[in-house]
């Protein structure tokens, strides 16, 4: 029982880690409307560069700012190809996520793995404050203090003039437009933001295993969209736009649970976590067009 309350604990504290990259997804995916694949890339790009900075000395929560303007760059890379060269999102984000690939392996220095085992993190100087902390734990106590600094963020940046833009960007992309806002603007800013995100999630989760990998990114993409899946389905989508963002979070814990626990019963193994998180994913988009048939043909039969 130890092990398996172990095991959830360390879930959920991956779930919170990568919270923040479900969160920028979010923002493409759900308030852009844009299927944003360079977050495979930029995920990684945020991992490699915080991991080779570390090594080199760097501070570690400097490292971390660096690596989120690196995902940044990446992101207004990928709104450039889209806005101003007219190709399709979904392409433009192939491309730069194939561009982050050849780009980490030269900022590994041509290394496919760059470890950490001896370099100071962000939770290694949790832990010499309080040396009684886990390393669960300190790594739930970092992920929620920068999930909440996330969510607020975004919170009031949604609610200013230039976040409400964004939104109704992806809302209604013509109606925006007549009233005089550059949309090509507003799908860069969006997309700078939210690869600024994931990268930064990519070097927090880096400096957590202690090691970086080239191909850490792999399935970002989809694992973000079934934390926000999963989130919505759950807690649906009422109240407050914070509330919204929470569901996310949520998500994502609860996606790291379900794979946790189905690890668990041995079925699965590591090497079925993509296909596992495919299924999930599946299940969780069908779940409302089932919930509204049943509600169709139960509508059906009290009308006879």
């Amino acid at each position: 029982m130890s092990s398996f309350f172990l095991a959830i604990m360390g879930a959920v504290s991956q779930g919170v880690l990568w919270s923040v990259m479900a969160l920028g997804v979010y923002i493409t995916f759900r308030l852009l409307d844009i299927a944003d694949l360079s977050v495979d890339g930029t995920f990684a790009l945020g991992g490699v560069t915080t991991a080779v900075l570390i090594v080199k000395g760097m501070n570690p929560i400097l490292a971390l700012v660096i690596a989120t303007l690196a995902g940044m760059l990446a992101g207004l890379v990928t709104g450039l190809l889209h806005t101003k060269l007219g190709i399709p999102a979904i392409l433009a984000g192939i491309l730069t996520m194939i561009s982050c690939y050849s780009i980490n392996l030269r900022i590994a220095g041509g290394a496919s793995n760059t470890p950490l085992l001896k370099a100071d993190t962000v939770m290694s100087f949790l832990n010499d404050l309080f040396p009684a902390l886990s390393k669960t734990a300190t790594s739930l106590i970092i992920g929620l203090i920068l999930t909440a600094a996330v969510v607020a963020f975004l919170y009031w940046f949604f609610g200013t003039e230039m976040g409400s833009a964004l939104r109704a960007t992806g809302n209604n992309e013509r109606m925006i437009r007549a009233l005089g806002v550059n949309t090509d603007t507003m799908k860069n800013i969006g997309l700078v933001i939210s690869n600024g995100f994931v990268a930064l999630s990519g070097g927090v989760v880096a400096q957590s295993q202690k090691y970086a990998d080239v191909g850490m990114g792999t399935g970002t993409i989809v694992i973000g969209l079934a934390s926000i899946v999963i989130g919505e389905v759950i807690f649906g989508n009422r109240f407050n736009f914070a509330y919204v963002l929470c569901s996310v979070v949520m998500g994502s814990v609860l996606y790291r649970i379900i794979i946790a626990i189905v690890l668990r019963f041995n079925f699965f193994t590591t090497g079925d976590l993509k296909l596992l998180t495919a299924i999930i994913v599946a299940f969780a988009l069908s779940v409302p067009i089932i919930k509204n048939k049943v509600l169709q043909k139960s509508a059906g039969r009290k009308g006879r």
